[in-house]
């Protein structure tokens, strides 16, 4: 059996298109953590709902638990 070859262009090493020299905006590591302490709880959820945020969640490559403390944190910030 014999292996097949790929020729190799040289091409992928080379910038596309014209570069622009952007600014960095990301922050420093130390502001990257969340400062608020977490509690550990239990809840309850019906299926439905529970099945809804996986189903995001999956779609969006995240976790479905990071989403749900993302609507409860902005709900308790709208209403604070």
């Amino acid at each position: 059996m014999r292996k097949k070859t790929i020729k190799r262009t040289g091409w992928h090493d080379q910038p596309v298109g014209s570069l622009k020299e952007i600014t960095d905006f990301l922050p420093p590591p130390d502001q990257l953590v969340r400062p608020e302490k977490s509690v550990k709880i239990t809840l309850s959820l019906d299926k439905e709902s529970l099945g809804f945020f996986k189903r995001m969640a999956r779609e969006r490559g995240t976790k479905y638990q990071r989403m749900i403390r993302a609507v409860i944190r902005g709900y308790a910030a709208h209403y604070s």
